[in-house]
């Protein structure tokens, strides 16, 4: 045990990087042994850590005998190739070596001064990705608009909320906060974050209005624009609407030409939400998902879920960055600089909610460079490939049903023995521990989800999936 307070030597810091690459790598490399979700029950994991804080410093291999004993018994293995529950949270070697650098580089990229390659960096590989997802070009930073990386799809809703609100309002909400006129709207499938921002935001959820959908749990316009006439009729504001590219229980995917007509009619800001599918854009061949992109305000994807850069990683465009950096912007004197003074930088600080921010730049851009377009592009083909299959499969066996269109990469089935049967099909599947799935409710029915998309995923791994569902209903 050590008694001084010296910081780790850069020679210390070699050695011991070089044991938690090794680790890592041997993690990955056994990932299939593991069970995929932990059986460590509620505090298991604490009662195993001391009730104090050391007091003096400990060797390195203490911590890593720890993370080997109580850390990892605890860890759901959401990069195992067994992983299909939820959407994927893929990490590749360049996303975890573009981290480590970031974090090495220890940078707080607030301003365009702070680092101007924190800042040049990521505005570079958002407009990289504009072209590569064959996105509008009113989200280039090189016109009004341009892109930000956000840490999650709920915090870009967030901002775009919070800009919209403030287009709506002509601004007076950020000085003399609302009236509780404005509404916003989104399908009864949209993912709970844009209830969460009507919160935040200070909308008020009363005034969120969810909109219905059709038989393949897509938003209906029809019905978006009575529902924004009727408030209109009642006196109240429309503001903003949430589309959705692939929603999270069905990868529904709304129609985004005829939403967008009703929104600009109507004068609402349109959001698009794609934080899974929107990978899915790097191939030509799967575009058409975004067709209608044109008419919106903003739009934001997951690098994080589907793209091999590790959380977190969300990338936010928008048509015309003007109302989102007034919403956002305050100037007290201690971060007032030259630079911005200038008006010739971007500063991301005006971008978000949080002052400070991280170089997640780095890993988005280590990966692109690492994989090539082309090389992103297989391993979204592959895993649709696979998906593609799956279903092929469910939809040959008499015992199991579709309960959705599958478009791309998660399919949502059931047995056809009802409730009960599906619950107890996926609690062993889970139990068995060689891979995990998460279920929805789809048409008021338990419905269970396969999502293919962790990195190391095979066919095999989706077989045995198949396998082991089959199994347990007896079959």
């Amino acid at each position: 045990m050590r008694h001084d307070d010296r910081h780790m030597t850069p020679e210390e810091f070699r050695r011991h990087g070089r044991e938690v690459v090794d680790w890592i790598a041997d993690y990955w490399e056994r990932l299939e042994t593991l069970p995929v979700q932990s059986r460590a029950a509620p505090g298991d994991v604490r009662a195993a850590l001391p009730p104090l804080p050391p007091r003096d410093g400990e060797p390195f291999a203490d911590l890593m005998r720890d993370v080997e004993e109580i850390v990892l018994p605890g860890t759901t293995h959401w990069q195992s190739p067994g992983w299909f529950g939820y959407f994927p949270a893929n990490a590749s070697g360049p996303a975890v070596l573009g981290e480590l650098l970031s974090a090495g580089l220890g940078v707080q990229g607030m301003l365009w001064s702070t680092s101007p390659a924190c800042t040049e960096l990521e505005t570079h590989v958002l407009d990289w990705l504009v072209g590569m997802l064959d996105l509008p070009p009113a989200f280039l930073s090189t016109g009004a608009g341009g892109g930000v990386i956000q840490d999650s799809a709920s915090n870009a809703a967030l901002c775009a909320l919070v800009a919209a609100r403030e287009r709506a309002s002509g601004f007076a909400v950020d000085e003399r906060g609302g009236d509780g006129s404005l509404t916003a709207y989104c399908s009864t499938q949209t993912h709970s974050s844009i209830e969460k921002a009507v919160r935040v935001a200070g909308l008020g959820a009363a005034n969120l209005r969810r909109v219905e959908v059709d038989d393949l749990q897509a938003m209906r316009p029809a019905a978006l624009d009575a529902a924004i006439r009727a408030d209109l009729a009642a006196g109240k504001r429309p503001a903003f609407a949430c589309a959705t590219v692939g929603t999270t229980s069905s990868h529904a995917l709304d129609p985004l030409p005829a939403i967008g007509a009703v929104c600009r009619e109507h004068g609402l800001w349109l959001h698009v939400d794609a934080a899974h599918a929107g990978t899915a854009a790097l191939c030509p061949e799967f575009r058409g998902i975004q067709d209608g992109l044109e008419f919106a305000d903003s739009y934001c994807f997951n690098p994080h879920k589907w793209m091999f850069t590790n959380f977190d990683c969300d990338c936010f465009w928008v048509r015309d960055r003007t109302d989102l950096v007034r919403a956002l912007s305050i100037l007290p004197e201690y971060l007032r600089n030259a630079a911005t003074e200038s008006g010739r930088v971007v500063d991301y600080r005006d971008w978000q909610v949080p002052l400070g921010r991280r170089f997640r730049a780095l890993k988005l851009w280590f990966v692109i460079r690492w994989y090539g377009v082309e090389g992103l592009r297989h391993h979204v083909r592959e895993h649709v490939r696979l998906a593609q299959e799956f279903a092929g499969w469910v939809d040959a066996d008499p015992d199991w049903e579709l309960a959705a269109p599958a478009p791309l990469n998660l399919v949502c089935f059931r047995h056809r023995g009802g409730d009960e049967a599906n619950r107890l099909i996926m609690d062993a599947v889970n139990a068995d521990g060689g891979i995990f799935l998460s279920h929805t409710r789809l048409d008021d029915r338990l419905t269970l989800r396969l999502s293919v998309g962790a990195t190391l995923t095979a066919d095999r791994h989706v077989a045995r999936a198949w396998r082991l569902l089959r199994e347990a209903a007896g079959g």
